[in-house]
């Protein structure tokens, strides 16, 4: 499944009982709720209800008039509309907006859809209320393994979130972040000089306007490169297009498509995902759209007898 049905069965099974309320918490909130909330492995359960009900509320303000109001009863989060069973609320919500109940339950469906678009395609606030500076749109990713150099070229498109837009964290995927990592600009910028790689674009971008830029990642050996590559974006993405070309072999490799595993998923010893085929001529070609800050997507391989 992607992020936005993961998103739409996780929060109808939230709004279950006691909404956030319910006991074990930790329990009730899956995992693709977890990364959109920003809710950690550390968090205690009171932390977990206050990010869960932050996020939800924040994203119900998004929402037309006549869907807030039943959305935040069906969660327990409306302090007037705290009853212990979700028909409770429904029911509740029927007599304020002078409606039939059934009417309500399915305003609530269409509320929780609407979340979840929301929480895939928008750019998540910052804890001071503002929100950051840029998503990405689409990331367009090759991957080349026949060669003495394993290399990832990246195409960005991304989109800012506020004017002025100066600077882009660049984020290698996963295995690549390694100091002998060689990492070239195309086109769309320059790499500045800062700890982490960043990209300095040539002019300000206005909120709302996009700015593309690409960037290759080199490896100096292949024996340097480990049999996955996997994304973990700290922002929402709309599209990730991902090929990947391996080595001639006599036969190809076995490939899995991680599509929103958590992260050690990614990088433990059991495979996860659905198998992948490989063509004739050794490649693979992955789309992933609506992707999930904090959980991972690409692929993992394994050469044939291993």
């Amino acid at each position: 499944m992607n992020a936005y049905a993961d998103l739409v069965r996780e929060l109808k099974s939230l709004r279950k009982g006691r909404g956030v309320l319910a006991g074990r918490i930790r329990d009730r909130v899956g995992p693709t709720l977890r990364a959109t909330c920003g809710v950690t492995e550390h968090d205690e359960p009171g932390a977990i209800r206050r990010k869960v009900s932050a996020r939800i509320t924040e994203l119900v303000r998004r929402l037309p008039a006549d869907l807030r109001l039943p959305t935040l009863a069906a969660f327990a989060i409306d302090a007037e509309a705290r009853l212990p069973l979700y028909q409770d609320r429904v029911h509740w919500a029927a007599v304020r907006m002078d409606r039939d109940p059934r009417t309500v339950r399915r305003r609530v469906d269409e509320a929780i859809d609407h979340l979840a678009e929301l929480a895939v395609d928008a750019p998540r606030g910052r804890p001071d209320g503002q929100v950051d500076g840029w998503h990405t749109a689409e990331l367009h990713a090759v991957l080349t393994l026949d060669r003495p150099h394993p290399e990832v070229i990246e195409r960005h498109r991304v989109v800012a979130d506020r004017d002025g837009l100066r600077e882009l964290a660049l984020a290698p995927p996963l295995p690549l972040d390694r100091p002998e990592l060689d990492i070239r600009v195309l086109y769309g910028g320059t790499l500045a000089d800062h700890p982490a790689p960043t990209l300095a674009v040539p002019d300000p971008v206005l909120r709302g306007h996009h700015h593309d830029f690409a960037v290759r990642f080199r490896l100096p050996t292949v024996n340097a490169m480990w049999s996955y590559l996997v994304y973990v974006p700290q922002r929402p993405c709309g599209l990730l297009d991902l090929r990947g070309r391996f080595a001639h072999t006599p036969a190809p490799p076995r490939v899995w498509a991680l599509n929103g595993a958590q992260q050690h998923d990614g990088v433990g010893p059991v495979h996860r995902g659905l198998r992948h085929p490989v063509d004739r001529a050794g490649e693979i070609h992955l789309r992933f759209r609506h992707l999930v800050p904090g959980l991972a997507y690409g692929v993992r391989w394994e050469a044939p007898g291993d």
